[in-house]
């Protein structure tokens, strides 16, 4: 995965479950900051500025739980791009055990969005060139 974007993220409490297990919901919040990241950190388009005019709702998610992770836990976060559109993007995700397990893997569906009519409407708008040519870092050949 040499073009993966990635972020390593330590198991909190507030991840677990009565049995000490990430809730799978948490995983999700964790795959969201992995995007958030992204964005602010690769892309350098933080959320509290893009969120101004416009998003990237997620419009399809697939998900395979592989392992539980344990409170403690460090998972290494991998998000590299399979597919880019006109205003959509394909990614793909992994999150891995510090012995490179997999934890989950998927992918995740995400299109970029200007707001309309004071934020009453949304709609599709295509990536800027600069913007573009920063995906096309992150895009795998698989």
């Amino acid at each position: 995965m040499e073009k993966a974007f990635i972020k390593k993220e330590k198991v909190r409490f507030q991840h677990v479950d009565y049995a000490g297990i990430v809730f799978y919901p948490r995983f999700l919040e964790m795959l969201n900051c992995l995007v958030e990241d992204f964005y602010e950190e690769a892309l350098e388009l933080p959320f509290k500025n893009i969120h101004k005019t416009g998003g990237i709702p997620t419009v399809d998610l697939k998900i395979q739980f592989k392992k539980a992770a344990r409170l403690g836990d460090e998972l290494t976060k991998y998000l590299w791009l399979k597919n880019i559109g006109g205003s959509s993007m394909v990614c793909g995700f992994k999150f891995e055990h510090e012995d490179g397990s997999t934890c989950l893997e998927g992918e995740v569906t995400l299109v970029k969005v200007d707001f309309l009519n004071d934020r009453g409407d949304i709609k599709a708008s295509p990536f800027t060139d600069t913007m573009r040519t920063v995906l096309e870092r992150y895009k795998s050949e698989n």
